[in-house]
């Protein structure tokens, strides 16, 4: 699998990959350990937080919050000790574009390399709130912090929905995406048997 590895996923691309399968299936204890091991696999604070931050989208803010609490225990546990972690790029809190939804379509229509049409059909029709939040806030305000890459938001995504199950339909199009980002499929493959791994098959 080492070799496999090599080709496929760096030790700080597998720490985003499973803290985000760890969170999404609310596995705290095993989740510190692998924080400590992302941050000393390079990982920096911030990045980590933007992680967390996101997965509250794919998999809901109780277990969004109790991983963040989790992680602010690690780092403070770690200065405790002396270990000065990165604090990294800093965040950015504030999106104030001229219309927030059309920022968001353009993002996920990059992510889809397909036209996004107001509103989404099917879900997006029925209950065009949704689809609001989903381009205003998830695509728009979370994904305006360049702290993590396109790419690395869709390792993120793609690991906590193949970990989650009853999202299959989502985790295909992630796939998609994460294609459109320049994930391989060999990065596929390592991310499956990391998942695998710590979870299950």
């Amino acid at each position: 699998m080492n070799a496999q590895i090599k080709k496929g996923l760096d030790s700080r691309q597998q720490s985003l990959v499973k803290i985000s399968a760890l969170t999404a299936i609310g596995n705290l204890e095993d989740l510190q350990i692998q924080l400590n091991e992302g941050l000393d696999n390079g990982l920096t604070i911030n990045e980590i937080k933007e992680e967390l931050v996101q997965l509250y989208a794919y998999c809901g803010f109780p277990r969004s919050l109790n991983a963040i609490n989790a992680f602010k225990t690690v780092v403070e546990d770690r200065k405790a000790k002396g270990i000065a972690d990165s604090e990294g790029e800093k965040i950015i809190t504030e999106n104030n574009p001229p219309d927030k939804y059309e920022q968001g379509r353009k993002v996920l229509e990059v992510l889809s390399n397909t036209p996004q049409i107001k509103p989404a059909p099917g879900f997006g029709e029925f209950a065009p709130r949704i689809d609001a939040f989903l381009k205003e806030h998830l695509f728009a305000d979370i994904f305006a912090s360049d702290v993590l890459t396109h790419q690395q938001r869709e390792l993120i995504t793609i690991a906590a929905l193949s970990s989650m199950k009853g999202v299959e339909p989502q985790l295909k199009s992630h796939i998609a995406m994460g294609r459109n980002t320049g994930i391989t499929d060999d990065q596929l493959i390592v991310l499956a048997t990391v998942v695998e791994t710590i979870i299950n098959k």
